[in-house]
C-alpha cells in the first residue's frame, strides 16, 4: 500500500480545486513536507517550515497499525488543524462500504458503487471529487462506525480500516483524478473545531487506526475485529452468561427482586447478576434524574449494598452494577457544582437536562474514586456497568479549541476506566452508552464487553447482533435476551437463539416463568457454553440478511460461524420468512446439535452445531 500523510498546518494555504469548505486535505502544509526517508515502518517527512513528521505503518499478521507523529523542531508555536492517522494514496476502487449508527440500529452496512456519490474524476480532471463522513461529539459510533472499507470488484480486492478514536473522528475519499486517496484521523477544525497548538520541541501522536486487505468484506472486517486486543478479565475469558435486571425492574431494582432471581439463577451457567439503574433513587424522584450524587437509596436497600452483594454470591454468582459516572442529572447535588462540570464558552455545557463532570479536573477523579471504586471495593461488586447517555458535541472549554478540548476529556474518560482496573485488577467492565454508542475500538480494549444495542425486545436484535459481528469481537458483543412469563416457546426460542451472536445476557421475570419454559433456557445456556469457543475465536463467513426495514423485518437471516473444523449456524425468520434455504449451508456438514424452533414460520429462532 502507497502510505502517507495529510495535515494543516494554520497559516498555511488551503488546497485549490474548489476543495476549501469540504476538505482540509492537500494544503501548502503538505506540499511543503519532503519525504526523507522510508521503509516498511515508517515514513519520515521534514517541512520547509521546521518540523517533521512520521507516518508509521507497522505490519502484524497483515493488518497495518497506522498513527502519525508531529515533531516541531522549530522555534515558534506550530497550529495544526489537521493530521491524519492513516492516509493511504493510489487506491483503485469502485465501491465504498460504511457501517451506518443509529440507536438500537447499530451496524447496518451501506454499500455504494463510487459513480453514485458523483465521484468519477471531470473531463479535464480539475475539480477536487470528496466524500467525507465522520461523527462530531463523545459518542464516536452515532451515525457511523468508525470504519470504511473499499472494494475493487474488477480484483474482488478489499481495503478495511478501523479508526481508533473515542472523540470526534473523520474518514474522507478525495480525488481528482485516477486513483484515489483516503485518510482520516481526528475530525479537523473545520468538521470538529480541532486545533492543536505544538510548542517547540514538543510533539503530538494522533489516535492509531488499523489497515487490512482481504478477498470479502468479511474476510476484511473479521482481520480487523481480530487485531484489536482488548483487556479481558481472566472471570470472562469462558464466555459466561449474564444476567441483568434491567428488564426486570425497569429501574426499580428490590432486594426482594434480586433474591428471587438469585434463587431462579443458582446452579445454572449464568454467572452474573447484575443490578441496573435506580439503585441510587431518591424518594419519589426518578432513576434518570438522579444520576451524580451516587447515594444509595435508604428506601430501597436501607442496609446499604454490602448484603445485597453477599446474598447474590451465596447463591453462586457474582454481582454487578450500573453506572453513569461522566453524566450529572438535574436533581443531583452535583449537578450545581459547575466549577467541575464542562463548559462551552464559559457557561455549563447542558444537553437533554444532563451535564458532564470535567473528567480532566482531578477532583471529579477523587470524587469517583470515592462514590464508585469504594463502593465496588466495600461491597464486592465483581462486574461493572459503565454507561453513557448524552453527547457533548463539538467540544468545550479547557483547552485551544472546542474539539482539543473534547479529546482531552474523552482520552481522561478512557484513563479513569484504566485506572479503576488497576485498583480492582479482576473486575469486568462492560461498555455501555445507550447500547452501541462506544462501540469503537479503543474503548473495546479497555473493556471485556459491551452492550451490542439498547435493543431489548425488538424483533431486529438478531439483525443488529449480526451487523457488529463485523466491528467488534463476538465474544465482546452483549445481546438482550428478555424473558416474559407469557411468552410461547416460539418467543422463547427466538430471543434465545439471537444471544447466540454474541454474549448471551438474560433478562425479565425469569422467577415466573413457567418450569417447562425455563427449562429450556436452562438447555440453552448449557449448548451456548458448549459453542463458546467458536463465539470467541471463530470467522463469521456469512451474513446473509434480507431484511431492509429493522422496524418491520422481512425474509430471513442466516449466519455462519466457524472454528477449529465445527461450525455455528444461526437462522432467523422475519414477517414472510418462512423455510429459508438453511440447506446449501447444512451440505456437507453433520449436525450434531441443533436447538429452537422449526422454521416454517415467521419470527423463529433456530442455532446448529455443526461439524
Amino acid at each position: 500500500m502507497d502510505f502517507g500523510i495529510q495535515l494543516k498546518v494554520r497559516g498555511d494555504s488551503f488546497g485549490g480545486h474548489f476543495i476549501n469548505g469540504l476538505s482540509m486535505a492537500n494544503s501548502e502544509s503538505l506540499d511543503k513536507s519532503k519525504l526523507v526517508f522510508s521503509d516498511n515502518e515508517k515514513s519520515e517527512y521534514v517541512s520547509s517550515d521546521g518540523y517533521k513528521i512520521t507516518a508509521y505503518h507497522i505490519e502484524n499478521s497483515g493488518v497495518y497499525e497506522c498513527y502519525t507523529v508531529f515533531e516541531n523542531n522549530s522555534d515558534y508555536t506550530v497550529t495544526l488543524e489537521m493530521i491524519s492517522s492513516f492516509c493511504i494514496n493510489s487506491v483503485s476502487a469502485d465501491t465504498l462500504h460504511r457501517a451506518t449508527s443509529f440507536w438500537s440500529a447499530e451496524g447496518k452496512i451501506l454499500s455504494q458503487k463510487l459513480t453514485e456519490l458523483n465521484m468519477e474524476p471531470s473531463w479535464s480532471g480539475h475539480g477536487i471529487r470528496i466524500e467525507k463522513f465522520g461523527q462530531v461529539g463523545s459518542m464516536p459510533v452515532r451515525k457511523w462506525f468508525p470504519f470504511v472499507a473499499l472494494e475493487n470488484s474488477e480484483t474482488g480486492e478489499f481495503i478495511g480500516i478501523q479508526l481508533y478514536c473515542p472523540s470526534s473522528w473523520q474518514i474522507e475519499l478525495f480525488r481528482r483524478e485516477e486513483p484515489l486517496t483516503v485518510s482520516g484521523g481526528l475530525a479537523d477544525f473545520d468538521f470538529g473545531h480541532w486545533c492543536k497548538n505544538i510548542q517547540p520541541g514538543e510533539s503530538f501522536s494522533t489516535p492509531k487506526a488499523k489497515v487490512a486487505k482481504a478477498d470479502s468484506l468479511n474476510k476484511v472486517c473479521d482481520m480487523l475485529v481480530k487485531a484489536q486486543n482488548p483487556d479481558i478479565s481472566c472471570v470472562d475469558e469462558d464466555l459466561p452468561v449474564i444476567f441483568n435486571e434491567y428488564c426486570t425492574s425497569w429501574g426499580n431494582p428490590t432486594i426482594e427482586g434480586l433474591e428471587k432471581t438469585a434463587q431462579k439463577l443458582q446452579g445454572s451457567k449464568i454467572r452474573y447478576l447484575v443490578m441496573d439503574s435506580g439503585w441510587y433513587k431518591e424518594k419519589n424522584k426518578d432513576w434518570w434524574d438522579t444520576i451524580g450524587d451516587w447515594n444509595v437509596s435508604r428506601e430501597l436497600f436501607p442496609n446499604g449494598l454490602k448484603p445485597v452483594c453477599d446474598m447474590i454470591r451465596s447463591y453462586g454468582l457474582i454481582p454487578g452494577i450500573w453506572f453513569e459516572m461522566e453524566n450529572v442529572a438535574p436533581l443531583s447535588n452535583i449537578y450545581n457544582q459547575t466549577k467541575h462540570l464542562l463548559s462551552r464558552d464559559g457557561i455549563p455545557l447542558s444537553v437533554g437536562g444532563h451535564r458532564f463532570l470535567d473528567m480532566r479536573d482531578s477532583w471529579c477523579t477523587e470524587y469517583l474514586d470515592e462514590k464508585v471504586v469504594k463502593l465496588l471495593s466495600d461491597c464486592g461488586y465483581g462486574y461493572l456497568k459503565v454507561d453513557y447517555n448524552e453527547n457533548v458535541g463539538v467540544g468545550c472549554d479547557g483547552a485551544e479549541s472546542l474539539g482539543e478540548g473534547l479529546r482531552q476529556y474523552s482520552l481522561a474518560g478512557q484513563n479513569y476506566l484504566k485506572s479503576i482496573k488497576e485498583k480492582l485488577p479482576d473486575l469486568v467492565i462492560e461498555n455501555c452508552a445507550s447500547g452501541g454508542h462506544r462501540l469503537e475500538p479503543s474503548t473495546m480494549e479497555i473493556c471485556s464487553m459491551a452492550s451490542f444495542s439498547d435493543a431489548h425486545e425488538c424483533s431486529s436484535i438478531p439483525i443488529i447482533a449480526a451487523n457488529v459481528h463485523r466491528m467488534i469481537k463476538p465474544s465482546q458483543s452483549q445481546i438482550w435476551a428478555v424473558l416474559r412469563k407469557d411468552d410461547d416457546i416460539h418467543r422463547i426460542y427466538y430471543s434465545l437463539t439471537a444471544g447466540f451472536l454474541g454474549r448471551l445476557c438474560l433478562s425479565g421475570e425469569v422467577f415466573d416463568i413457567p418450569d417447562d419454559n425455563w427449562s429450556l433456557v436452562l438447555k440453552a445456556t448449557e449448548f451456548y457454553s458448549e459453542i463458546a469457543p467458536i463465539i470467541k475465536n471463530g470467522y463469521t463467513s456469512v451474513i446473509e440478511c434480507t431484511a431492509a426495514d429493522y422496524s418491520d423485518p422481512e425474509g430471513y437471516q442466516i449466519v455462519l460461524r466457524e472454528f477449529n473444523g465445527k461450525a455455528l449456524l444461526v437462522v432467523h425468520t422475519f414477517k414472510g420468512g418462512a423455510n429459508p434455504p438453511v440447506e446449501k449451508y447444512l451440505d456437507g456438514h453433520t449436525v450434531i446439535k441443533s436447538f429452537g424452533s422449526e422454521l416454517n414460520a415467521d419470527f423463529r429462532g433456530k442455532v446448529y452445531l455443526l461439524s
